[in-house]
């Protein structure tokens, strides 16, 4: 599967948490995401002069903050539920219920657990939710 592939398969499965989703469809989904919303963060901030990123550091310390302008927050609505629905469909490859999405919401350790998850190849053959994709 490659990134145009990815991207088609989770837009026709636009609110689809059922199934599964192989690691190839959610990491090329997630980059397509990620470039997308940089490349409409710098239209926004050419033509539009709206939106800012910026990266401060000092003390020792690293911040980085992005607001969102009209583009590339009307994509990231848009984009939600996709974004929600691979997910499920990636924890259910692993043989777990897309429910565990919400450990993201335990600070830190959710998201690194999540991540883990993520990056676990699928179960071999059929599982309780279905043949592998």
């Amino acid at each position: 599967m490659n990134v145009f592939e990815a991207v088609k398969s989770v837009f026709s499965n636009y609110a689809n948490f059922r199934g599964r989703a192989r690691r190839s469809e959610y990491w090329w989904w997630a980059l397509a995401y990620i470039i997308i919303v940089i490349v409409l963060g710098f239209v926004e901030r050419a033509v539009l002069g709206s939106g800012s990123a910026d990266v401060t550091s000092g003390d020792g310390a690293v911040g980085a903050s992005f607001n969102a302008g009209i583009l590339s927050g009307l994509f990231m609505l848009a984009s939600a539920i996709p974004y929600l629905a691979v997910g499920a469909r990636r924890l259910h490859d692993i043989d777990r219920s897309g429910w565990w999405a919400l450990i993201v919401l335990i600070p830190f350790i959710g998201g690194l657990i999540l991540l883990y998850w993520y990056v676990q190849p699928g179960t071999p053959g059929q599982n309780r939710f279905g043949d592998p994709v």
